[in-house]
């Protein structure tokens, strides 16, 4: 029998993912563009996940938007779900108003004051002018 001669069911039995003689390995290329892709498709869902309380307040044209982003940005970096549920609840309601029925009792109580036509506005402040020194500095003599 010739060494050179392969026999008849040597090739029929292996698996196809087992290492071929000329070096390709199908299953660790499959394997790796697998990872890559699983890996940035985990971090798509992190970010989408984390941007949620931002896209709320933005819809909503929440005032407190800054604060929502904050609160998302500190979960983000922190790893600290405390923060994500802050900037979700900060997002999710409006806090009530407490100034502006201030200014309004502020404002009707201003209009009864007697002789109070108009608001009060400051007058502006006077600009400051520099002097220029009437004579120059002292030169070597």
């Amino acid at each position: 029998m010739n060494s050179a001669e392969i026999h008849p069911m040597a090739t029929g039995h292996i698996p196809s993912y087992v290492t071929q003689a000329d070096g390709s390995d199908y299953l660790f290329t499959f394997m790796v563009v697998f990872t890559i892709g699983l890996v940035v498709l985990i971090g798509v869902a992190y970010f989408t996940l984390h941007s949620i309380p931002e896209k709320m307040a933005h819809e909503n044209n929440h005032p407190q938007f800054q604060l929502v982003g904050i609160l998302a940005l500190l979960a983000l970096f922190t790893h600290n779900g405390i923060f994500w549920i802050a900037a979700i609840l900060v997002a999710g309601f409006q806090f009530p108003d407490f100034a502006a029925p201030l200014r309004s009792i502020a404002d009707a109580i201003r209009s009864l004051a007697p002789g109070q036509d108009k608001e009060v506005v400051p007058d502006p402040p006077e600009p400051e002018i520099e002097l220029e020194p009437s004579e120059p500095a002292a030169q070597g003599h």
